[in-house]
C-alpha cells in the first residue's frame, strides 16, 4: 500500500513538472486558465480508496508551485539562448544572403539585356542583313579607290570629277528611277529591283570587263585629245579613258547610298518600334564596325595571296575576282535573310503591329521634286539646320580626304600595297568605331545631344588642320619624321590615315545618331518632307560641293598640291558654319523635346 502510494506521488511530481501548457494533466483536477491557456495547477490533489476500504479517503495536498517556476524558466532560457553552433549557422546564413541577392540581381540584369522572343527573331536577321551589307560596301569602297587611283594617266585629282558630273547626276536620276518603282511595284519588290542589279554588275566586272579593259579603254582616243587641251583637263580625261573603272565608283558609292542608307534603314523603320530602335540601333553599328574588321582583313588576306601567284598571272584581276566573289556571296545572303523576313517576320502579329502596317499602307506617299524639296527646305530652320550638318559633314571630308588619297598614292603607287594599306585602314576603323560606340552612349547619357553633335566638327577641324599643316609645312616637321624613323611623307600619311579613322568613327557613333534622333519630335508631314529634302539634296551636295570647291582651285591654281593652303582655309571657314548649325538645331532640339 505504502509502494503504490509513493509511486502515484512521483506521478505527480512529474506531471507537475511538463512546461507544455497546453497538455492534459492525467489524474489531476481541471484548473482554471488565463487568456485561454491552460495554468498548471498549485496544488495537486490526490484522492483515493484504500484496499479493502470503501469508506475510507485520504485527501493529500502538495505545493510545488517553486519549482515549476523554476524549471519553466530555465526551459525558456535554454530555448532563447542559442549556442555556439547555432551562432556560426546564424552567421554563415546572414553572410550567404547578400551573394545570394547580388546573384539574382546579375540575372536579373542579365535577363533584361537579352531581347524576349519576338525581338529576337526580328533583330537577330535585321543584323546579319547590316553585316553583309557593310561588308560589302568596305570592300567596294576600297576597290573603287585603288581601281581610280592607280589607274593609267589616273590620280587622286580624278575622285572630284567622278563626284560632281558622274555621281551626282546617277544620284539624281536614281532618285525619279525609285520614286516610279515605289509608285508601281510594292516595297519589297522595290528593294529586290534596286539590289540584284548591283550584283548583277560587280560579277559582270570581275570577270567580263576588266579582263578587257585594254581594248574597251579609248586610251589612243583621249591621248589624242589630250594633246590639243590644258594640262587641267587631265583629271576629267580620265575618267573617259577609263570609263569602267568610273563607273564601278559610282555604283560602288550608289551601294552605300542606296542599299545601306535608303533600303536597308526604309526596312528596319518598317519593322521596329520607336523603344526598339533606341535599344537596339547602336548595337546595329557596332555590328556593322565588326563587319568593317572583318571586311578588311579579307581584303588584306586578298592581298598576300597575290604575292603567291605564279608569273603571266594578272594579279590584280585574280584578287578582284576573290573579292568580288565575296560581295556577290554577301549579296545573296542578304536577300536571302530579306526573303526569310517577308515570310516570317513580317506576317507574325508578336513582331509587326499588322493593323499599323495596313495603315501604313493606305496612307499617301509624299512625292517631292528638287524645286519642292529645295522650297521646303529653306522655308523651315529646323530642317535647314539639319541639312547643313550633312552638307558640311559631306563637304568636309572629301577635302581632306581626297588629299590625303593623293599622298596615299605617293606613297604606295603599286595597287597590291595600296589595296592592302586600305584592308587594315578598314580593319582600324571598325575597331575604333567599337570603342567610339562605348564612348558615344556614355556622351548622350552624360552631356546630351548638343555636345554630341559637336564632336564631330570637333574632330574632323582638329585632324584636318594638323594633316593639312604637315603637308604645308613638310620641310619643318622633316626632323620630327626623322626622329621617329619615317619620311615626311609617310608621316602625313599616318596622320591622314588617323583623320579619316576618328572622322569616320565620330560619323558612325555620334554624328549619324544625332542626325536620326534630330527626327524623332517633328511632327510626321515634317519628318516625312524633311527627311525627303535631305536626301534629294543634302546628301549629293555635301558629297559634290568638296568636289567642286576642289576642281574650282585646280583649274585656279593647276594641282591638288598646290592648292592645299587652300583647301586648309575652307575646311575652317566649313568647321565654323558647322558648328553654328549644330547650336542652333541644339536649341531647337531641345524645345521640340520639352514641348512633347
Amino acid at each position: 500500500m505504502i509502494r503504490l502510494h509513493f509511486a502515484t506521488l512521483l506521478l505527480a511530481v512529474a506531471l507537475a513538472f511538463v512546461p507544455s501548457p497546453t497538455m492534459a494533466y492525467v489524474g489531476l483536477p481541471s484548473s482554471p486558465s488565463r487568456g485561454g491557456i491552460s495554468i498548471p495547477p498549485r496544488v495537486a490533489d490526490f484522492r483515493y480508496s484504500s484496499c479493502g476500504s470503501s469508506s475510507g479517503t485520504m485527501t493529500m495536498k502538495l505545493g510545488m508551485p517553486n519549482v515549476v517556476r523554476s524549471f519553466n524558466k530555465k526551459f525558456r532560457s535554454s530555448a532563447s539562448t542559442p549556442s555556439s553552433s547555432q551562432i556560426g549557422m546564424s552567421d554563415a546564413v546572414a553572410a550567404a544572403e547578400p551573394e545570394e541577392e547580388e546573384k539574382k540581381s546579375f540575372f536579373k540584369k542579365l535577363k533584361s539585356i537579352v531581347p524576349p522572343a519576338n525581338e529576337r527573331k526580328k533583330l537577330l536577321p535585321l543584323a546579319l542583313m547590316f553585316f553583309c551589307i557593310l561588308f560589302n560596301y568596305t570592300i567596294l569602297r576600297d576597290t573603287k579607290d585603288v581601281l581610280m587611283v592607280t589607274a593609267p594617266k589616273s590620280g587622286a585629282e580624278v575622285i572630284p570629277f567622278i563626284k560632281t558630273y558622274v555621281n551626282l547626276p546617277t544620284a539624281i536620276g536614281f532618285t525619279a528611277v525609285y520614286a516610279k518603282l515605289c509608285d508601281k511595284l510594292e516595297q519589297k519588290d522595290v528593294f529586290y529591283a534596286c539590289t540584284v542589279p548591283f550584283l548583277f554588275f560587280f560579277a559582270i566586272f570581275a570577270w567580263g570587263i576588266f579582263p578587257n579593259t585594254s581594248w574597251l579603254h579609248p586610251h589612243g582616243f583621249v591621248d589624242a585629245i589630250a594633246s590639243h587641251l590644258p594640262a587641267g583637263f587631265s583629271a576629267p580625261l580620265s575618267i573617259i579613258r577609263n570609263w569602267s573603272y568610273a563607273v564601278f565608283y559610282v555604283m560602288a558609292e550608289m551601294w552605300g547610298s542606296v542599299v545601306a542608307s535608303l533600303l536597308f534603314w526604309g526596312f528596319a523603320n518598317e519593322v521596329t518600334t520607336v523603344d526598339e530602335a533606341k535599344k537596339y540601333y547602336p548595337l546595329f553599328g557596332m555590328g556593322a564596325n565588326v563587319a568593317l574588321i572583318f571586311s578588311g582583313q579579307y581584303v588584306k588576306w586578298v592581298s598576300r595571296m597575290r604575292a603567291s601567284l605564279p608569273p603571266g598571272v594578272d594579279p590584280w584581276g585574280v584578287s578582284l575576282k576573290y573579292l568580288m566573289a565575296a560581295v556577290v556571296g554577301c549579296g545573296a545572303l542578304m536577300t536571302g535573310i530579306f526573303s526569310y523576313m517577308q515570310r516570317c517576320v513580317m506576317t507574325d502579329p508578336a513582331c509587326v503591329d499588322q493593323e499599323k502596317r495596313k495603315n501604313r499602307a493606305k496612307k499617301k506617299k509624299v512625292k517631292m521634286g528638287m524645286r519642292e524639296s529645295a522650297k521646303f527646305l529653306m522655308n523651315s530652320p529646323y530642317i535647314r539646320d539639319l541639312a547643313t550638318l550633312v552638307i558640311s559633314y559631306g563637304m568636309c571630308i572629301n577635302i581632306v580626304e581626297v588629299s590625303w588619297k593623293a599622298k596615299l598614292k605617293q606613297a604606295y603607287p603599286d595597287p597590291n600595297a595600296y589595296s592592302s594599306f586600305m584592308g587594315n585602314f578598314s580593319s582600324a576603323t571598325g575597331a575604333v568605331t567599337l570603342i567610339m560606340m562605348l564612348l558615344g552612349r556614355t556622351i548622350f547619357e552624360k552631356f546630351g545631344w548638343r555636345k554630341a553633335a559637336l564632336v564631330t566638327p570637333s574632330m574632323i577641324g582638329v585632324t584636318g588642320l594638323a594633316f593639312f599643316g604637315l603637308t604645308i609645312f613638310a620641310p619643318f616637321f622633316e626632323p620630327v619624321a626623322a626622329a621617329v624613323g619615317t619620311s615626311p611623307l609617310m608621316l602625313a600619311v599616318l596622320v591622314g590615315a588617323a583623320q579619316n579613322i576618328l572622322s569616320k568613327s565620330s560619323k558612325y557613333s555620334l554624328f549619324d545618331p544625332c542626325k536620326e534622333m534630330a527626327y524623332i519630335p517633328l511632327d510626321q508631314e515634317s519628318k516625312t518632307k524633311g527627311k525627303a529634302a535631305v536626301d534629294v539634296i543634302g546628301n549629293p551636295l555635301g558629297k559634290s560641293g568638296g568636289s567642286l570647291i576642289q576642281q574650282a582651285l585646280i583649274f585656279a591654281v593647276g594641282s591638288l598640291a598646290v592648292a592645299t593652303p587652300y583647301l586648309a582655309g575652307i575646311l575652317g571657314v566649313l568647321i565654323y558654319f558647322w558648328f553654328k548649325a549644330a547650336n542652333s538645331l541644339g536649341d531647337q532640339f531641345e524645345e521640340a523635346m520639352e514641348m512633347e
